[in-house]
């Protein structure tokens, strides 16, 4: 996938993350969210043995990337509540 494709499905994700989450960010977080679940996501996908993502195009890139982002934003709303930082 290109860059350009890459911050295509960064965006989506990390707004379908958003919405998901109950957060309100702006289009560069949406962006960082969804490019960092796209990388969480990769892990995983790697980890369990799901394999390589080319076989199936953008849906299952946005849909890795979406479920890494939920899982970031989740963890940053654990972190925090506990450091009293959310408001």
């Amino acid at each position: 996938m290109s860059f350009i494709g890459w911050i295509i499905v960064g965006l989506i994700a990390g707004w379908l993350a958003e919405k998901l989450m109950k957060r309100d960010h702006g289009l560069l977080t949406n962006l960082i969210v969804g490019v960092l679940g796209a990388f969480i996501g990769g892990l995983i996908t790697s980890i369990i043995g799901i394999g390589d993502h080319n076989d199936f195009g953008w849906i299952l890139s946005i849909v890795t990337a979406t479920l890494g982002a939920v899982i970031l934003l989740w963890i940053l709303g654990i972190v925090e509540s506990k450091t009293g930082t959310r408001k």
